[in-house]
Parts: structure tokens; C-alpha cells; sequence
């Protein structure tokens, strides 16, 4: 070692030497690209997975193997009186689902709890109708299986009240973004994995440090992938001078 060269290490703490070392040694920045590369690639697996799911299915709560069917709950309970009677569980109330063609396609009856569920009907449009003696009769217009519970107000008198639940549901939008996470969360790992690759390379330290940031958001494992991205970044940054295009300013 030259004279100048021990002039500017002889301040140098331990830490500071062994950070040095670390820093010229290739083998920091390929373990750096290794670990860019296994954290985005847990990414690109969990957008794999996301993407070969049935999101409608799984936002719909159908995993069950069934085909377009789903079932339909809810509670039934009476309204409140202006002497502060009501609002207490209907039992005995007749639910009945109604599809398009005017056929019942399930029936059921509230228990003591007013709960009612009518079970594996098709997922289109239909009206559910609850009747109960002394009681106004409701038709609610919905799709099974876009709403996870259903409360039914029982008013005294006669007559129909229509209620149209049927453009509440938000599972479409629900579905497109969740397949756009998937989307997203697939591109990350990919981005990432090149990355480690160009880490590996040593040619270019700013695509490197930039695709490795993207993979960050693949997520894989949850904290795992992210996690061994960041420790990668770190030590790719570290040896940042291997690089062929890296210039200090």
C-alpha cells in the first residue's frame, strides 16, 4: 500500500474499513442482485396466484365450487312505534325468491333470531318478497350474492313496498381492481427481477436501483419479498462505484 493510501485510510474506523472492503468486493453486489431477484420473484409468484384466482368469485365469497349460484341472507325485524314498540326480530315471516320468469326459485322462513337464508340460487337479478300477516309486503329487487346481509323492515298495513337493490352492488368495480392489483403486483415482480439481473451485470446502477424500487410494491410473502429487496438495494448502493456508468459527483 502507498504511502497516499495509507494517508487516507489511517482515520478509518473498523466499521469504515469493512464497509470499504465490502464495497469493492464484487461478491457484495452480485449477493445484492441475488436478493433483488428471490424478493421480486416471491412478488411475481403472489401476482401469478392473484391472476389465476377468480376474482369475481372470490369477492363474491363463491369458492365453494358451485357455479353461478350464491345465497341470500338477512334479518327481518318490525318497525318502531311511536309508543317505542318495535324494532324486535320478525319469526315466522315467509321469504320467497322470485327470478325473472316469475318462479319461485327458494323459499324460506324467519326463526326467532328474524333470520332467514335462502341457499344456492342463481346469481341474476330477482325480487325477494317478504310477507307476513298484518304487515306490509316487501319486494326487494337485488342479485344474489352481491349483498352479504339483508335487514327487512316489517311495517303494520297493507300494501307493497318496493325496494331496487339491485345497483348497490359494487362487485364489478370491486372485481376490475382487484385485477388490476394483480396486474400491478405481477409487473412489480417482473421489474424487480430484472433488476437483480442488471445487479448481477454491474452495467448500470440507476436502472438497477430503480427497477429493484418497483419490485418493492410486488409484495411477496407480504414482508418477506419486500424485505430482502430492501436489504439487496442496500447492498447494491453500497458497491454502487462496480458499476460501469456510476460517476461520483
Amino acid at each position: 500500500m502507498t504511502e497516499s493510501a495509507e494517508d487516507q485510510f489511517e482515520d478509518y474506523s473498523a466499521m469504515n474499513l469493512w464497509l470499504h472492503d465490502l464495497s469493492i468486493d464484487p461478491a457484495t453486489r452480485v449477493a445484492g442482485g441475488l436478493m433483488i431477484f428471490a424478493g421480486s420473484l416471491l412478488g411475481l409468484l403472489l401476482g401469478i396466484a392473484l391472476i389465476s384466482a377468480n376474482v369475481g368469485e372470490i369477492l363474491s365469497g363463491q369458492l365453494d365450487g358451485s357455479d353461478g349460484v350464491a345465497d341470500v341472507n338477512g334479518t327481518a325485524i318490525t318497525a318502531l312505534q311511536d309508543s317505542g314498540t318495535g324494532g324486535e326480530p320478525a319469526e315466522g315471516v315467509t321469504v320467497s325468491l322470485i327470478d325473472s320468469d316469475g318462479l319461485v326459485v327458494g323459499v324460506d322462513e324467519t326463526d326467532s333470531g328474524g333470520r332467514f337464508s335462502v341457499k344456492d340460487v342463481p346469481r341474476r337479478t330477482a325480487t325477494l318478497l317478504v310477507e307476513h300477516p298484518g304487515n306490509r309486503t316487501v319486494e326487494i329487487t337485488l342479485v344474489p350474492g352481491d349483498h352479504a346481509q339483508i335487514s327487512v323492515t316489517l311495517t303494520p298495513g297493507n300494501g307493497v313496498d318496493k325496494i331496487d337493490m339491485s345497483g348497490e352492488s359494487h362487485l364489478a368495480e370491486s372485481v376490475l381492481i382487484g385485477s388490476m392489483i394483480a396486474a400491478m403486483t405481477l409487473l412489480a415482480g417482473l421489474a424487480g427481477m430484472v433488476g437483480g439481473l442488471e445487479a448481477y451485470r454491474g452495467d448500470r446502477f440507476r436502472k438497477t436501483w430503480w427497477l429493484a424500487f418497483f419490485g418493492l410494491w410486488s409484495r411477496g410473502m407480504l414482508f418477506i419479498g419486500p424485505m430482502l429487496i430492501l436489504i439487496g438495494m442496500g447492498m447494491v448502493s453500497l458497491s454502487r462505484d462496480q458499476f460501469t456508468d456510476y460517476t461520483r459527483d
